[in-house]
C-alpha cells in the first residue's frame, strides 16, 4: 500500500474535456490528462483493501490495487508490466470502458471511488510513450494454425494470446482495416483510430496475419476455413440492430446507428463511404431512439455535424440522479449518467414510446409520441409528436447477424439467436470452432470481448495442444 492515509487525505479528482464549443468542431480526443504528480495522489486513494472488490468489477480481473501502488512509487513501467499482463488493450478500456472496477471500489461506499480508469490511461499512455510496448513474438513455433473471424476486441485479443503462445495466426476482416466497431462504431472523439493502428502493427510483428477485405460467408465460405485451419474462433459481434416496426418505418430518413456511425469514421479515416447515400445532420432536426452508448455517439456526431438541434428519447424512466449506494455496490448502479456528448446540446426525455412515424413526400418530418408507465403501457392523453428531419434507431443489437458464415455453419445457437458455446471451453457444437466475445454473449461491452478473447485462446490452446500456459 501506498499513502496508508491517501484516501482520508486527498480528493478525487478526474481528467477535464476541452469546453464544448471548442471540441464540437472537430472529431479529436478531448479528454485533458492528469499531471504526473495528480494522477500519483489518485493513485495515493487506493486503500489496498483486504478484499479488492474491483477486482470483481473489472471483467479482465486487472490488479488494480498493485499497479495503483507502482504509480505512487513511481515505478511506471513495472506498473504498465502488470496492466498489461490481464488486458492486451488497456488503452482501449482507458478510453471507452464505462469503468464497473469504480462502482465497485470500496472507498464509493460513503465516498468517492478511485479514479481507476484515469489511471489505467495514464499507465499505457506512458508505456508507448516511453517505448516500454514492443512486439513479444513466441520463442518457438507450434506448427498450428488458427483462424479468427472478425477483429473487434475479442478477436484482436484472441489473435494476440494466440500468437504469443506460438500458433501461426491468421485474422479475417470484412471491412478495410482492422478494429470492427472500434473502428466503425466508437466515434474518433472517442477514440482515435492511430491507437488500433499502432497495436495492429505490434500484433503483425508477433506474427499475425491480417485479411481485410473478405467476409466469411460471403467472400469466403466458413467450410473453407474449417478445412484449412486446426482451429476457428467466431468473434464477429453481434451486429443485428434491434428495429422499430411501427408505422411509417419506411419513410426516408430514419436510419440504424450503424448505418450512420460508420460512415463518419470512413470520412475521418479517408475511405470510402460504401454507400451510395450519405447520412448527414447538418440543418436538420434529429431525433435519437435509445438512451445508451451508440445513442450518445450518435448526438455527438449529430452535433459536430452541424444539427439543429438533437433529441435523445428513452422508453425506460428517468433513472435516480445518485444511486443507493448500501443498495446497490458493488454491482453496477442504476443512475442517470450524462455522457460529454449529451452535455455539447442535447436534450433527453424518459419513459416515451414512438407510435408512429410521420412525413411527407416519403421522407419524415416527426415522430407521434407517447407517455409510458413503469410497464411501458402508454398512459392516455398524453400523445405528443415531436419535429424529425433524420432519426436515429439506437435500440441496442439482438444477436449476431444469421444469414451466411453462421447459418452455412450450422452450429447451435442459444435463445436469444448467439452462437451457442460455454465460457469454460468456448466450444460451439461444431468440431474445432469456438465462439467469444459479442456472439457468444450478445451485446456487451469492449473490457468483456476482450476477456471472452483472452479466455477463448486458453481454450483453443489447451484444445490444440493439450494445455496452456496462457492467463484466463
Amino acid at each position: 500500500m501506498g499513502k496508508v492515509t491517501g484516501f482520508l487525505e486527498i480528493d478525487r479528482r478526474d481528467r477535464k474535456y476541452t469546453p464544448a464549443a471548442d471540441r464540437i468542431r472537430a472529431y479529436k480526443e478531448f479528454v485533458i490528462p492528469l499531471s504526473e504528480e495528480a494522477t500519483r495522489d489518485q493513485a495515493a486513494r487506493c486503500m489496498n483493501c483486504g478484499i479488492p472488490y474491483c477486482h470483481n468489477g473489472c471483467p479482465v480481473n486487472n490488479q488494480i490495487p498493485d499497479w495503483n501502488d507502482l504509480v505512487y512509487q513511481g515505478d511506471w513501467e513495472e506498473a504498465a508490466r502488470n496492466l498489461h499482463s490481464t488486458n492486451n488493450f488497456p488503452e482501449f478500456t482507458g478510453r471507452v470502458c464505462p469503468a464497473p472496477c469504480e462502482a465497485s471500489c470500496t472507498l464509493n461506499l460513503n465516498d468517492q471511488p478511485v479514479t481507476i480508469k484515469t489511471i489505467e490511461c495514464a499507465i499505457v499512455d506512458r508505456a508507448f510513450a516511453e517505448g516500454w510496448v514492443n512486439a513479444e513474438p513466441a520463442p518457438r513455433l507450434t506448427g498450428k494454425r488458427v483462424a479468427i473471424v472478425g477483429s473487434g476486441p475479442a478477436g484482436l485479443a484472441a489473435a494476440q494470446q494466440l500468437a504469443r503462445a506460438g500458433h501461426e495466426v491468421h485474422v479475417f476482416e470484412k471491412n478495410t482495416k482492422p478494429g470492427g466497431l472500434l473502428r466503425y462504431g466508437i466515434p474518433d472523439f472517442k477514440m482515435e483510430k492511430y491507437l488500433i493502428d499502432r497495436r495492429v502493427k505490434q500484433m503483425e510483428a508477433e506474427g499475425v496475419v491480417f485479411h481485410c477485405r473478405v467476409h466469411i460467408g460471403k467472400d469466403k465460405a466458413i467450410a473453407d476455413l474449417t478445412a484449412a485451419y486446426d482451429a476457428v474462433v467466431l468473434a464477429g459481434g453481434a451486429e443485428k440492430p434491434r428495429d422499430l416496426p411501427v408505422w411509417g418505418r419506411d419513410l426516408s430518413g430514419i436510419h440504424f446507428a450503424m448505418d450512420f456511425l460508420p460512415q463518419q469514421n470512413r470520412r475521418v479515416g479517408h475511405e470510402p463511404l460504401k454507400s451510395n447515400t450519405p447520412i448527414l445532420a447538418n440543418g436538420k432536426h434529429v431525433v435519437v431512439i435509445g438512451g445508451g452508448d451508440t445513442g450518445s455517439d450518435c448526438i455527438g456526431t449529430s452535433i459536430r455535424q452541424g444539427a439543429l438541434s438533437v433529441t435523445q428519447i428513452e422508453i425506460m424512466t428517468k433513472p435516480p440522479e445518485k444511486e443507493d449506494k448500501l443498495l446497490t455496490w458493488p454491482n453496477w448502479p442504476m443512475k442517470l449518467r450524462t455522457s460529454s456528448s449529451h452535455e455539447e446540446g442535447a436534450d433527453r426525455d424518459f419513459a416515451v414510446n414512438t407510435v408512429s412515424f410521420d412525413g411527407e413526400d416519403g421522407k419524415v418530418t416527426s415522430l407521434t409520441c407517447v407517455r409510458v408507465d413503469d410497464r411501458f403501457q402508454p398512459i392516455p392523453g398524453t400523445e405528443f409528436r415531436l419535429r424529425a428531419d433524420l432519426v436515429f434507431l439506437a435500440m441496442g443489437f439482438v444477436s449476431p447477424v444469421q444469414d451466411g458464415m453462421v447459418k452455412d455453419l450450422g452450429a447451435k445457437l442459444d435463445a436469444r439467436g448467439n452462437v451457442a458455446a460455454d465460457t469454460l471451453h468456448y466450444k460451439t457444437s461444431v468440431e474445432k470452432v469456438f465462439a467469444c466475445g459479442d456472439m457468444r454473449r450478445g451485446q456487451s461491452l469492449v473490457v468483456w470481448a476482450i476477456r471472452e478473447g483472452r479466455q477463448a485462446a486458453h481454450a483453443v490452446d489447451s484444445h490444440l495442444m493439450g494445455t496452456s500456459t496462457l492467463p484466463r
